[in-house]
Parts: structure tokens; C-alpha cells; sequence
């Protein structure tokens, strides 16, 4: 399912054990340990592709078709056995943690069976941004989490594209049937998806994205190995993948395009506002409306444009604060680079300033090594920034991609704030502490919740100052910009999906409220048309870590520490908004009385 299991492979991570453990959930026998194994483990090969970006290769050659009825309820019964196994639990045994873990799996369980219920993720099963096929492209690169070292990868690869090419025929099949039941994807956004297919239809397989791991033979393959892999190759792209490709691409600009619909939010489709109240519950974890959190967007835009104000002041600028957003836009002194390498050398650069001053917040960092790199040109010019967890047995590094499709035109001025989110300590520190940490169970490392992990990020924007950052007032005003676009994105998400708003509107609020360019305002405002309530996850979040650590600090007082504060955050994993704030609570409420 494209939101249940593609968001997983943005941010999946955890290396396992090489051998397959039984999986059965015995009522004889009954533990929680036992039933979370299971779980995870049986997730495993429901999900293969989870556990190649794990690290867990026993899966690496397989691809199912997760778009087919027969998967469907393969993932039904999974989650709906684990669920009913809750519910009959006898918790009086319990030990330390093992009651959170419960809690936890149960609202996955449940989540997941809510999401099944939806026609949404089979009949649209394609977008410009959030879809498994643009994960693929990134492993047929041959610089992500697929390996390519042996000829036995180079054959798992292959036959993993016979499943990969199956799923394209069932998506162009389901995409057909969405049409007819008005399960199709806005113009705008076909549009976007129309260039991605028609580089993948184009024959000539020496630039072809899919063959670049033939002209990347690691050093030992014999000749031999290296003709058959190459005929293989190239037999396959040429007589089923390139063509599948191309079939894609011919529908995707003639009948698809021609039915897609002009409404922008996902209330112009059957039960679509139903659908949006799952995904407002599923990416906050919360049971906020979407009046509500339409509203508080709107307050926290206002709070934030008093705070530019200042900014703007401070730096002299005469005019309006839209007038100083185009400024700021525009300004070649914030687009000093040239070459794509110069803006990777500049986030280096941020990492090492605030090396000395990570310390004084963090007492415990994450062993898996980081690095940052340019997102690759088939994705770039719809990609955002991203962080792609690494490996735990640290062959893999975690990864800061960023797209520049233009370095004469990439503005610096949220760089700072940028790096703090997407890498340190941002989703590096949080992801890798999380998969490092050996007193969690397995599935528990695999869990991504987005307002948890994204309000994660968002929070550490504000920690720049502590750590010797937002010296420049435009890197400031940068890390002001990139709170008001979460902001933003509370007001128009909402807007667009449950208020009636066009595109359009939205486009023009965002450019009425914040500095960013209206080509990454437009690429945005597609993002939230094609996955609905994601956008809210990174304020909800956020507002919830700061108002707990706001509470801390003042009942904790001078003995308040915000190293063990981050500690207590981070060392539970990715867990729904409620179960952290009764963990930090207690917390509290224990440190307070030990005080007296």
C-alpha cells in the first residue's frame, strides 16, 4: 500500500539477523516478546523491500504485487490476527516497556486495517513524489540500499524486476479502473508524473537509469559473469521493462491525463473526506479535526510573520514584509555558488561549525556515519531535501539528499536550518539512536510516525542558537521561513482537502507568507495534493515536543537538564504523540518529587 509501506521505504532502517525465525503466534506459549517477533518478522516477508532497506537480505530478489487483491488480503489477515492476539492479552505479566511496545502495536495493527479500507493507495497508486516506483528508480541506481557486490545480487536484482514489472502492469490496469470510479489524480499532478515515464520509455539502455549497475561491475566479476549479467540485462529492459515503461508513458499522457480531475484536494473523490479524517488521525496521531488544525495554523502564521518583522527591521529593509520575502527570493547574494559541489561542501561546512556545541544538548550520539549528497536527476526537479536512514552494522551511511537542479539559483538562507532538520541532530540523531538501540524490540525500530519523527526534525530548527548557528540574521530569518512553511502547510493543507481550495489559492497564500520560491511553493502545494495529512504531521509535533520541554523546564526548574530531557525524547523510538507525553509526564512527575 503506497502510504502504508512506501512512506516506510523513505525512512527505513535496521540491519537483522540472516536467518529465518519461526513466526507463530502460540497460545500455549504466549509472550509479548514472542508476539512482537512475529510481527516484525512476518512483516518482513510480507514487505521485502522493507527489509532490503533494512539490511536484512533474505528478501533481496523478491517484489510482490502489493497492488493486487490477493496481497491485499494477505495483509488483512496479518493485521488483523496480531490485533485480535491484543486484544486477548493478559497484561498482568508484563515487564518494564513491554507495555508501551503493546500499545504501540495495537494502534499499528489498527491503523493499518483502516487504511486497507480505502480504495485510495490501489486505484492511485501513482504520483509524482511519494510513490513505490520512484523508491525503485532510486535502488536501480545502484547507490542505494539494494546491493550490487556479487552475482548473486546482480540475479537477486534481476529477478526483483520481474515483480517491479508485474506491480507497473497491475498499476496501469487499477489506474484504468480508478478512472471509471473517479479514483484519479488531479491534472497538475499527471502532469509531473508524465516526464518521469517518458525517461524510463527511452530505449537506448547506455543512459538508461536501470542499466547502470551493468556499467558498474564491482572488481573479481569475471568476463564471463560479466557477459551473462549484460546479455541478461539488457535482454530483460529491452524486451519487458522499456516497453512496460513506455506503455505507462502512452497512457499517462493521453487517457490519463485527459481524466484527470480538476478538483485539487482528495475530497473530489468517493469518500474522500472519510479518507482525509484517517490520514489527519494517522499522520498526527492525534484526534484533532481539521477545523482545528486549520485554525491553529492560522495563528501560528500569525505568530511567526511578527517574528519576520523583527528580522526584516533589524536588517533595514525598507518596504512590507511580501516585499522583503521577493527580496530574499531574489537576492544574488544569497545564490553564490556555481557548481552542485559547492552547496554539499556548504552543508559540510554548517556540520563542522556546530561540532563544538553539540555536547552541551547531547550526551549520547548515534554511531552510524553520515553524509551528504545530491539527490539524484531522475527525482531532482520534484524532489525535496531527505534523509535516508543507514544501515546498523554501519555499511550503510545515513544520507542527506539534496536536489539542485540549478546551483546558480539555490538560495542559501535556510541552509542552516535545512541541515539541523533533515541531518544533525535531526532525523540522523533520531532514526540512527533509534535503530542503535538495543532495548527496543525489532518492529519497534521499523515504526516510522510522522508527527513523532518529522516534529523530531522540526524542533531541532530551534536549537540552531545553542548550538553556535543563526549568527547571520538571514539564516535566522531562514530557520523563521522554514517554521512558517509548516505553518503554512497547516492552513492549506486543510484548506485544500477538507475547505474547498484550489491550487491555485493555495499558491498564492503560500506566496503571500513566506519567502521560498514560487517553483518550490508550486512543487509543494503538489506534494500535499498527492498525499494528503502528511503536511501536517511536522507543526503537530513540534508544538507538542516544545510545549513538553517548556513544562519540564518550568517544573523541574534549575535542575531541569536538556541533555536528559533529549535523552527521554529520543530513547522510546518513533511513538504516537500521546504515549510520549505520558512518558515525558512521568518523567516529570518522577524527577519532581525526588527534588523535594
Amino acid at each position: 500500500m503506497k502510504k502504508i509501506v512506501c512512506m516506510l521505504f523513505i525512512i527505513l532502517f535496521l540491519s537483522c539477523g540472516s536467518e529465518k525465525k519461526e513466526t507463530i503466534v502460540s497460545k500455549s506459549e504466549l509472550s509479548l516478546a514472542g508476539v512482537l517477533e512475529a510481527y516484525y518478522d512476518e512483516g518482513l516477508a510480507l514487505n521485502p523491500l522493507n527489509a532490503t532497506f533494512a539490511g536484512d537480505n533474505r528478501f533481496n530478489d523478491q517484489f510482490p504485487n502489493v497492488l493486487s487483491e490477493e496481497h491485499h488480503e494477505k495483509l488483512k489477515a496479518h493485521y488483523s490476527k496480531f490485533r485480535d492476539t491484543l486484544k486477548n492479552f493478559d497484561e498482568t505479566n508484563l515487564k518494564d516497556g513491554e507495555e508501551m511496545s503493546k500499545d504501540i502495536l495495537y494502534w499499528d495493527c489498527d491503523m493499518n486495517l483502516r487504511a486497507l479500507s480505502f480504495k485510495n493507495d490501489r486505484l492511485m497508486p501513482i504520483d509524482q513524489m511519494w510513490s513505490l516506483n520512484l523508491m525503485v528508480g532510486q535502488l536501480a541506481s545502484g547507490a542505494s540500499a539494494q546491493p550490487f557486490n556479487t552475482v548473486e545480487d546482480y540475479n537477486n536484482w534481476l529477478k526483483r524486476l520481474e515483480g517491479y514489472n508485474e506491480w507497473l502492469k497491475t498499476a496501469k490496469t487499477n489506474m484504468q479502473e480508478g478512472i471509471e470510479s473517479e479514483f484519479v489524480l488531479p491534472k497538475s499532478l499527471i502532469k509531473k508524473v508524465i516526464p518521469q515515464f517518458e525517461i524510463l520509455a527511452d530505449g537506448n539502455l547506455e543512459k538508461h537509469l536501470f542499466y547502470s549497475p551493468i556499467k558498474n561491475f564491482p572488481e573479481g566479476f569475471s568476463n564471463e559473469d560479466k557477459d551473462k549479467l549484460t546479455k541478461a540485462y539488457s535482454t530483460f529492459l529491452t524486451e519487458k521493462l522499456v516497453p512496460t515503461f513506455n506503455e505507462m508513458y502512452q497512457f499517462l499522457k493521453t487517457d490519463y491525463l485527459n481524466a484527470g480531475r480538476e478538483s485539487s484536494g482528495i475530497d473530489g473523490t468517493p469518500h474522500g473526506e472519510a479518507y482525509y479524517d484517517y490520514s489527519i488521525k494517522n499522520y498526527t496521531t492525534t484526534n484533532m479535526t481539521a477545523d482545528e488544525i486549520h485554525e491553529l495554523g492560522l495563528k501560528e502564521v500569525a505568530r511567526i510573520l511578527a517574528e519576520m518583522e523583527k528580522v526584516k527591521k533589524a536588517v533595514g529593509f525598507k518596504g512590507d514584509l511580501k516585499a522583503f520575502f521577493n527580496y530574499v527570493r531574489e537576492n544574488k547574494e544569497l545564490m553564490p555558488y556555481t557548481e552542485p559541489q559547492q552547496i554539499i561542501d556548504n552543508f559540510n561546512a554548517i556540520h563542522d561549525k556546530m561540532k563544538p556545541q553539540i555536547e552541551q544538548l547531547f550526551d549520547i550520539k548515534p554511531k552510524t556515519p553520515f553524509e551528504v549528497r545530491r539527490t539524484e536527476a531522475f527525482r531532482e526537479a520534484s524532489a525535496s531535501a531527505e534523509y535516508n536512514p543507514g544501515s546498523l552494522d554501519g555499511t550503510r551511511p545515513g544520507i542527506f539528499y539534496t536536489p539542485i537542479p540549478d546551483a546558480t539559483k539555490y538560495n542559501v538562507f535556510s541552509d542552516e536550518a535545512l541541515f539541523l532538520h533533515e541531518a544533525i541532530p535531526g532525523h540522523h540523531y533520531q532514526i540512527s539512536l533509534t535503530q542503535e538501540n538495543k532495548n527496543l524490540p525489532d518492529f519497534r525500530k521499523t515504526l516510522w510516525y510522522s508527527a513523532y519523527g518529522e516534529g523530531w526534525a522540526l524542533y531541532t530548527e530551534s536549537l540552531g542558537k545553542e548550538l553556535g548557528l543563526y549568527e547571520d540574521p538571514y539564516q535566522y530569518f531562514g530557520m523563521l521561513g522554514m517554521e512558517m512553511h509548516r505553518a503554512i502547510r497547516l492552513v492549506v493543507d486543510t484548506g485544500m482537502h477538507a475547505k474547498g481550495w484550489t491550487r491555485e489559492q493555495a499558491i498564492e497564500y503560500s506566496l503571500n507568507n513566506e519567502a521560498e520560491s514560487e517553483a518550490s511553493i508550486i512543487s509543494e502545494i503538489e506534494r500535499y495534493m498527492a498525499n494528503p495529512g502528511q503536511a501536517l504531521s511536522y507543526k503537530i509535533g513540534q508544538l507538542k515536543i516544545r510545549e513538553l520541554r517548556s513544562k519540564a523546564e518550568e517544573a523541574l526548574g534549575d535542575t531541569f537538564d536538556i541533555k536528559e530531557f533529549h535523552n527521554q525524547v529520543l530513547s522510546t523510538g518513533c511513538i504516537p504523540l500521546q504515549l510520549l507525553e505520558d512518558k515525558i509526564n512521568a518523567w516529570i512527575q518522577k524527577n519532581s518529587n525526588s527534588v523535594q
